[in-house]
């Protein structure tokens, strides 16, 4: 599932915009990301490679991988030192399967429904997938963070669920099998990130 999660996490902040109207700066920022990432997706005088790590920049400028990296850690006992470590592992895990899965993009179309308030500077953006081969709409939900420098993505759900809650799951759950190691956590993430390239 996670990887899926993944996956669809890193389609969507390039799919094709359906027209829609927005009425705050979170759904203003989602419609902007989903314009950015189609442009490169779609930039053909790029070559190949070169669009992929454009279109990751794009990804690492969209999301704050660090606080998602925080979240997914949750409660571990770990030192300020092995937080850092598990945040640079996180973010390089991160871009590999984002990498990955750069070439799924297949003509699909994302409009923003609306948003809701989660808190102060804490909104979730509702979106609808459209598969432009009449498949069923998917439910996409954004949360975005509008009280910091520029507004982030920190977590996404599909279908009512959530990629950071998956992966802190998951994480917990190998800290668990593991004595609460967080440095072979940390390390599992590099044998990951390794086995995308």
């Amino acid at each position: 599932m996670r990887a899926v999660l993944l996956s669809l996490f890193a389609l969507l902040l390039g799919l094709a915009p359906a027209t829609a109207q927005t009425a705050n700066p979170a759904e203003q920022f989602v419609s902007g990301q989903i314009r950015a990432g189609l442009s490169i997706l779609n930039d053909n005088g790029l070559a190949p490679d070169a669009r992929e790590r454009k279109f990751e920049d794009f990804l690492l400028g969209a999301t704050d991988l660090k606080r998602i990296a925080v979240f997914t850690l949750g409660n571990a006992n770990a030192t300020p030192a092995q937080r850092d470590a598990f945040a640079a592992a996180f973010n390089d895990y991160a871009t590999a399967v984002y990498r990955s899965y750069f070439q799924h993009y297949n003509g699909q179309s994302l409009s923003v429904a609306g948003s809701a308030s989660n808190g102060p500077g804490d909104t979730i953006v509702h979106a609808r997938m459209d598969d432009p081969n009449g498949g069923r709409p998917l439910a996409v939900d954004f949360r975005v963070r509008t009280d910091g420098p520029k507004p982030l993505v920190i977590d996404i759900g599909i279908a009512g669920i959530w990629l950071a809650l998956t992966q802190r799951d998951d994480f917990a759950a190998f800290l668990a099998r593991n004595g609460g190691n967080v440095d072979a956590l940390t390390a599992h993430l590099g044998d990951v990130a390794k086995s995308y390239r």
